[in-house]
């Protein structure tokens, strides 16, 4: 998996816990578990090193991607760049617009390419 998926989960999860924020273990926690598979592990302790990185690098300064919270180890999106998280959710929807309607295929299309099976 790339880095960049890696930051865009993060920024993911961040956005759905709002102003609660989450600590960096859960948060490397739930990375984990978005990423792992049957048949492919990954190391938990290599992905809490990438998500404290990660932190520590976008909470910087005041206009930083995150802010520190006052609780030990608590991180949140920045109130003040409310606007990347939007950004990064029209990313995940495969590109399209939220005004955007889907292209709907044509109906003979849709019965040509339909297979046959038991209960036709």
């Amino acid at each position: 998996m790339g880095e960049t998926v890696y930051d865009s989960q993060i920024v993911g999860i961040l956005a759905k816990m709002g102003d609660k924020g989450m600590s960096v273990q859960m948060l490397a926690k739930h990375l984990y578990n978005m990423n792992c598979s049957l048949f492919e592990d990954r190391d938990i302790d290599a992905m809490r090193r990438y998500v404290q990185q990660f932190v520590l690098r976008n909470s910087r300064s005041p206009l930083s991607l995150l802010e520190r919270m006052e609780r030990r180890g608590f991180y949140r999106l920045n109130p003040r760049r409310a606007f990347v998280p939007r950004q990064l959710v029209f990313e995940f929807n495969g590109g399209q617009a939220a005004d955007e309607e889907p292209v709907e295929e044509d109906v003979g299309q849709q019965q040509a390419l339909r297979l046959p099976d038991l209960f036709s």
